[in-house]
């Protein structure tokens, strides 16, 4: 491992602590009036109000991004949906169509196939007096 430096007017960690840790400005203050004299404290205190001001900033432009964001991709999804909605309906109608359609073309099969079934018939029938018959002795 490597040689530690010690480091001078260093604060330890507990005590300064970003607001943004959820550690009150007490202890801030409290820290930095043991380092700095009162006149820079007040300056300090300032210029670290003022960083919190745009750190929560920058943070509620994140969250106005992120909010962008998910509504962009809800529109997104809702066109998808959209589509998905319109093509169902479309071969919804497809369908419909070639169930008629093939209900047609099964009940014209049905009726050739009787007009087929009639037309031997006929012919069996015509056969049938066709044929010779023996004559009848008187």
């Amino acid at each position: 491992m490597g040689k530690r430096r010690k480091t001078r007017n260093r604060l330890p960690k507990d005590r300064w602590l970003p607001s943004w840790t959820g550690r009150g400005s007490k202890r801030r203050s409290l820290a930095l009036e043991t380092i700095y004299p009162v006149t820079n404290l007040q300056n300090q205190v300032v210029l670290l109000d003022t960083l919190e001001q745009e750190i929560s900033k920058f943070k509620e432009c994140h969250s106005m991004l992120d909010i962008n964001a998910l509504f962009t991709e809800a529109k997104h999804y809702h066109t998808k949906l959209v589509n998905i909605r319109k093509e169902m309906l479309m071969l919804h109608e497809k369908t419909s169509k070639l169930k008629k359609r093939a209900l047609k073309l099964q009940q014209k099969r049905q009726k050739e196939e009787l007009e087929r079934e009639q037309q031997r018939e006929k012919e069996f029938e015509r056969e049938k007096q066709l044929t010779a018959k023996p004559a009848k002795r008187t």
